[in-house]
């Protein structure tokens, strides 16, 4: 019996009592199969010949929250993004039903990539809304396979968020794993930019020119970061199941400082074994295994690398445990190395959506939006910043003492050294292209935060500062 993930310690006993095995329950002509949502996965099955099967899922359409602040109506399997994860075994006879709830607007179908038959079941799923369709296979290969929605417009469906994944687990079942996860990647294509607030709608025109505002695992951005990480223990066996819903993507699966000992890809019973980066093309999906050796805190992410910081495509693998020197030593020096030339990057303008002055309250909720987006990744959510690399913003005797200043590097960047509560740091903070209400909001928000000096930025501040930023030094205009 497989170990369950985070709030899952029920489930051995619950296998105990259904017949036919763990993730499998009671149904009248055969077992019901247990779904789960992501990151979790049903339990893996107790050896036993091949059965009858029932699975039922429902298809709703519900108001789905891309990102903080930013609401969109989600078509699903099961009510979330991605579609609940079907655990059968090979040689199942699987008896599959399904339901559109009465409140959706439109028809939709399955099309299982692990079923033999015309669509993959499409062909004989189509269901209107209020309305029930059942059909039944054969599960003949084993592996782990992407279902989807293939109604008409196809496309428009899936980037809705119709996708999820089937485990057909081999006859002779999978190896003991002390970990099981369901990861699955998937674009939005939005009427706004990444991070713009508000209810948006589908865009045709950026879903044609494959041009996605979101790109995110699990649905949304930081579904995997924060309390929702991911969780292991030094020593455990690690098993993902990832999959790519697109539309169009291909995406790049990668944890930073872990190596894949085996990944299955598709249907594969041979393995690839020391991996570092996955492909994934759209409607694919991989069974991803490793050992964790070192404790501490492994980021996970699309490689395409502007998608995972600037699109969403970013988690955390979270590991606890003894040290393990002899394997990873951790920091063994720290020197400045800077290229001649150096200069700071410039990064995307965030659109300013504000209507007349905000409130405070206002101020620092449009602030955390913007540095959950923009500033989290270097400062962290907690603003504790990066040792070494990143200064805090917690309790920053260096921001706290100086506003025009702090408004002056958000606007124009930084390089150079700066000691900040008493230690050295030498990195570059990029020039953040934002507007002056942005950077208002997001100053207001950080000064709000882990014991700092509640100061409140005006937009008005921030426009003087963009108009003379030397006059913040004393200094003399350039040029002659």
């Amino acid at each position: 019996m497989l170990a369950c993930p985070i709030g899952r310690a029920w489930w051995p006993l619950m296998a105990l009592l259904l017949p036919g095995g763990a993730g499998l329950a009671a149904q009248g002509g055969g077992s019901r199969a247990v779904l789960a949502h992501a990151p979790a996965v049903p339990p893996a099955l107790a050896r036993r010949p091949p059965g009858r099967v029932v699975v039922r899922l429902e298809t709703r359409e519900v108001k789905h929250q891309l990102a903080d602040g930013v609401d969109y109506t989600a078509w699903t399997f099961g009510g979330q993004v991605p579609g609940q994860f079907i655990r059968v075994r090979e040689g199942d006879r699987v008896e599959f039903h399904l339901d559109n709830h009465p409140d959706s607007r439109m028809p939709h179908n399955i099309d299982l990539n692990a079923v033999t038959g015309p669509g993959g079941g499409a062909a004989v799923s189509f269901t209107a809304p209020g309305h029930s369709t059942s059909f039944e296979f054969q599960a003949r290969n084993p592996g782990l396979f992407v279902y989807h929605c293939a109604a008409v417009p196809v496309g428009m469906h899936v980037a809705n968020g119709m996708y999820g994944l089937m485990l057909v687990e081999p006859a002779g079942g999978l190896a003991p794993a002390r970990r099981e996860y369901y990861l699955m990647l998937g674009e939005f294509y939005t009427d706004g930019a990444f991070g713009e607030p508000g209810a948006r709608a589908f865009s045709w025109e950026k879903a044609l020119a494959e041009t996605p505002d979101y790109v995110v695992f699990n649905g949304a951005v930081g579904s995997l970061t924060g309390e929702r990480a991911l969780v292991a223990s030094v020593g455990e066996t690690v098993r993902l199941y990832v999959g790519n819903g697109g539309p169009n993507l291909t995406a790049s699966f990668h944890i930073s400082g872990e190596t894949f000992d085996r990944v299955y890809l598709g249907g594969s019973s041979q393995p690839l074994t020391n991996v570092e980066t996955v492909p994934l093309p759209p409607g694919s999906a991989a069974i991803v295994e490793f050992t964790v050796d070192v404790p501490g805190t492994y980021p996970i992410a699309d490689h395409a690398l502007f998608r995972a910081f600037n699109k969403g495509a970013l988690g955390t693998l979270r590991v606890d445990g003894p040290p393990a020197p002899a394997l990873y030593a951790g920091r063994t020096g720290d020197e400045v190395y800077l290229l001649e030339g150096a200069t700071a990057q410039v990064l995307p303008a965030v659109r300013d959506t504000a209507r007349g002055p905000k409130t405070v309250a206002e101020q620092v909720e449009a602030g955390r939006r913007i540095f959950s987006q923009t500033c989290q990744a270097c400062h962290q959510s907690d603003g504790r910043g990066i040792p070494g690399s990143f200064p805090p913003l917690a309790g920053s005797d260096f921001l706290n003492a100086d506003l025009r200043r702090a408004v002056g590097i958000v606007l124009n960047g930084l390089q150079g050294p700066v000691v900040v509560n008493g230690r050295t740091y030498n990195a570059v903070m990029p020039a953040l292209r934002l507007t002056d209400d942005n950077v208002a909001d997001v100053l207001t928000y950080v000064y709000s935060q882990w014991g700092n000096a509640g100061k409140v930025v005006a937009p008005a501040l921030v426009s003087q500062i963009r108009l003379c930023p030397w006059c913040e030094t004393g200094g003399r205009p350039p040029g002659p």
